[in-house]
């Protein structure tokens, strides 16, 4: 996954990371800002999850063909064709 095209197009996809990890707050999804590792940390506070686990669930994540379709609808909303 391109984490650089999610930090770009963060504002039209941090929904569809809050509709996933359903505990992450507005000011969580602020911290986040896109970034791999921030969703990490953020997801070990939040959950109560050592690192080793939230590096699993975003991997999970990662390699979900139902992700992949929402981020590509999400993108061609906001007139970008490129996949993630």
């Amino acid at each position: 996954m391109n984490w650089d095209r999610i930090d770009g197009n963060w504002r039209q996809l941090k929904g569809i990371f809050k509709e996933h990890w359903g505990k992450l707050t507005d000011d969580q999804l602020e911290i986040i800002a896109g970034k791999r590792e921030r969703l990490v940390g953020v997801l070990q506070e939040s959950y109560g999850i050592a690192k080793d686990e939230a590096e699993r669930l975003v991997k999970e994540w990662e390699k979900s063909e139902e992700r992949a379709l929402a981020f590509e609808q999400a993108l061609r909303r906001n007139g970008n064709r490129e996949m993630v």
